[in-house]
């Protein structure tokens, strides 16, 4: 015979666990919900930092290439209006002979013949690997070639961008991963600045006939957190590395003609032609003597 109330209490035990567990369930989808919103914020973080790195390199090689260009065309220009400067300044104190034009002359001539630091002398042309071929050029005395281009052409654009996508080591959890991207991107990064195609496509091959990458197991919620916030870090710090090239004054310079750089140096070169002119003219009227006077 069974027991109303025993069996009323085994009834609501039995409702309670299973409201427990209809909780529990209920919960499980809601943070696995949770979790899929996370990765999926996670991926979309990756992908965009990858793109802005991308476009950082990418202005930076350019502005590096310009700077080169820059000095290569334009410098002796530069050094030419520094020459007449000073020359101007000593003609004008050897007629006057006021102390303060003196002072100034003595100025102007220290300018143009400046002592140049070590670090001075080999910035931009020596690396890990020694000298670069321009700074090897300029050593034996040989003809230094400037860089074909400005910007890298499409198919090495293309090629990087590619590479990056595979291989960037921020996509890597494990750090033995990492630090074989890191190498790795080492190289991509070298190749894409000289904007050596051929090299990008070799090392495009050596990527994809390395180890297959392992699958990325579930993150946590708390390391997706973790995760987020270092991109977002990271992303700062290329924004401030974007803000210093675009304060640079051969940053800036670029940024008025990106499409045409060639061009915009063209534009300087014949601003340059036409100071020198003046101050070759302004020279020539110093040294010239006044006309001597008819005695009455």
């Amino acid at each position: 015979m069974s027991n109303p109330e025993a069996e009323q209490a085994e009834h609501a035990e039995h409702v309670d666990q299973e409201g427990a567990t209809g909780a529990e369930d209920a919960s499980g989808a809601a943070g696995d919900a949770g979790t899929e919103r996370l990765e999926k914020a996670v991926r979309a973080a990756e992908n965009a930092l990858i793109e802005f790195e991308i476009a950082v390199e990418t202005f930076r090689v350019e502005v590096e290439n310009f700077s080169r260009l820059h000095h290569q065309r334009l410098g002796p220009m530069y050094a030419r209006l520094d020459e007449l400067d000073a020359q101007i300044a000593e003609a004008t104190a050897a007629l006057t002979g006021d102390p303060e034009d003196l002072r100034k002359a003595d100025e102007a001539r220290a300018i143009v013949m400046p002592m140049p630091r070590v670090e001075e002398l080999f910035h931009g042309w020596i690396d890990s690997d020694g000298l670069s071929p321009e700074g090897a050029a300029m050593l034996n005395e040989q003809p230094v070639q400037p860089p074909s281009r400005v910007r890298p052409d499409e198919e090495a654009r293309k090629a990087y961008r590619e590479l990056v996508r595979k291989a960037h080591p921020d996509l890597a959890q494990d750090e033995a991963e990492q630090e074989r991207r890191e190498a790795f991107m080492v190289r991509v990064n070298k190749a894409y600045t000289s904007g050596d195609t051929e090299a990008l496509r070799q090392l495009a091959a050596e990527w994809e006939a390395g180890p297959a990458e392992a699958e990325r197991p579930p993150s946590r919620s708390e390391e997706l957190y973790a995760r987020l916030e270092w991109l977002a870090a990271r992303k700062e710090m290329l924004a401030a590395a974007v803000e210093e090239l675009e304060g640079s004054a051969i940053g800036a310079m670029l940024r008025m003609a990106p499409d045409d750089p060639d061009a915009l140096l063209e534009e300087i070169a014949e601003q340059l032609l036409a100071q020198v002119s003046e101050r070759e003219a302004q020279l020539a009227e110093l040294r010239t003597p006044p006309p001597e006077q008819d005695e009455k």
